[in-house]
């Protein structure tokens, strides 16, 4: 019999550790090939390591609620065959198994753009990159940060403690920002008889921490503009039936708001941007994320990377591979990092408008309404006319602390004005 070593799987270019969640199978149990063996959690995202093997699981080698660094040895499996020896230890396979989104209250920075935690290089105990990156980004001081218990190997501090001190801290003890103390008490509930009590799952609270964080950091400022769709309608009901049997693929009107924002973001760069305390990240790529429903009512947000350099054919594929694999929770963890603006759709829903969320650490968010017939005075060679047109109202909630009034008009006016001015002729 020989030895097979599970290793913590690399889950993306900014994840350096996970937590074990739950082990779905215990010592001595059976594993076949591709089998989960076990749950874990990172910042991102939830997912189940598969056996690359068949054997029989010999030796759990961390338990439930311990967070372990990527590359590191978590089981041993027994399986046929020679002693394998040191060198030939293989990684577990890509993880492809469920994934959901982790709005956690920390978003990282692509890679190259990570918190360095210069702050705390005075520190008196070792803290990992990710500690450093949330301390700095909650505005946890050295001194708070040294007065953490640590719950890690030889008392180091995890993420886990850390978001546990915010949670705390949160909860009504006094609240440290850079340049006041506040108080914060949630209010006292209580249930009526009668009332259905729900727990959230760990995905909604995620998602519920995130958005309080959202609005605690940036102040936001919303505006609206309505937006004459004609000759986007127009086109599309002309080459959808076309598109579809040609290329297979249906043509929704999602990947030509996002063409329209990837334009209007090369136009205005700084609403590309990021804010580090008083520094200013404006982002090379335009990376634009799509807010997509999740059949349990929850909220996922993948990412189309460089969405500025593809035609409306490649934004096309990837809308509607990375929205139908979202809700079958097929996503890779990559698929839901490194976004740089978001664009929500509430009109699928039929609503007007709406004024959303910004996703951090992001500085604006785009808002689309659904597209009604209404009658509007169409200007005309020969003078003013009524006539029925689609009409849509698009939102921009933006980070006045970068986005003033004016950048923020002036962007949401150049993506109505792409909308608007949208070439009847073009070919796909």
């Amino acid at each position: 019999m020989a030895t097979f070593e599970i290793v913590m799987p690399k889950l993306g270019e900014s994840i350096i550790e996970a937590t074990i969640t739950k082990w779905l199978k215990q010592e001595g149990d059976n594993v076949a090939e591709d089998d989960a063996i076990v749950e874990i959690a990172t910042d991102k995202v939830d997912s189940e390591i598969p056996s690359p093997v068949e054997g029989v699981l010999k030796k759990v080698l961390f338990r439930e609620g311990d967070v372990v660094p990527v590359g590191t040895v978590i089981a041993h499996l027994e399986i046929e065959g020679e002693e394998v020896d040191d060198e030939s230890v293989v990684e577990t396979k890509e993880i492809i198994a469920p994934v959901v989104e982790d709005t956690g209250k920390v978003e990282e920075s692509p890679a190259g753009e990570t918190p360095s935690g210069d702050d705390y290089k005075s520190a008196g105990r070792f803290y990992s990159p990710l500690v450093k990156s949330i301390a700095k980004q909650e505005n946890i001081s050295l001194q708070e940060l040294d007065a953490i218990k640590g719950s890690g190997k030889d008392g180091r501090v995890t993420k886990r403690d850390v978001l546990k001190y915010l949670d705390d801290r949160k909860a009504g003890k006094a609240v440290e920002t850079k340049g006041a103390v506040k108080s914060v008490e949630a209010p006292k509930v209580t249930s009526s008889a009668g009332d259905e009590l729900i727990e959230m799952d760990r995905m909604r609270r995620l998602i519920a921490d995130h958005m309080v964080m959202s609005k605690q950091v940036s102040p936001h400022v919303t505006m609206f503009h309505e937006v004459d769709m004609n000759a986007v309608v127009n086109w599309r009901n002309k080459v959808k039936d076309e598109f579809l049997k040609r290329e297979g693929e249906k043509l929704t009107f999602t990947p030509l708001f996002i063409e329209a924002a990837a334009k209007a973001l090369k136009d205005f760069p700084l609403v590309n941007s990021s804010l580090d305390g008083y520094t200013i990240i404006k982002r090379k790529n335009i990376n634009i994320g799509m807010a997509t429903a999740l059949p349990d009512g929850n909220l996922i947000v993948p990412v189309i990377k460089n969405a500025d350099q593809k035609n409306i054919l490649g934004l096309v594929k990837d809308v509607n591979d990375l929205a139908n694999r979202a809700r079958n929770n097929k996503l890779n963890p990559d698929e839901i990092q490194g976004g740089t603006f978001t664009v929500t759709n509430f009109g699928q829903f039929g609503n007007l408008t709406g004024a959303p969320i910004i996703n951090q650490p992001q500085v604006a968010i785009l808002g689309i309404g659904t597209i009604k017939k209404k009658p509007v005075v169409v200007e005309t060679p020969q003078g003013d006319m009524i006539g029925i047109r689609p009409v849509m109202i698009l939102s921009l909630a933006f980070d006045h602390r970068i986005v003033d009034g004016s950048l923020g008009g002036m962007f949401l006016q150049r993506v109505a004005k792409y909308l608007e001015n949208f070439d009847a002729d073009r070919t796909v």
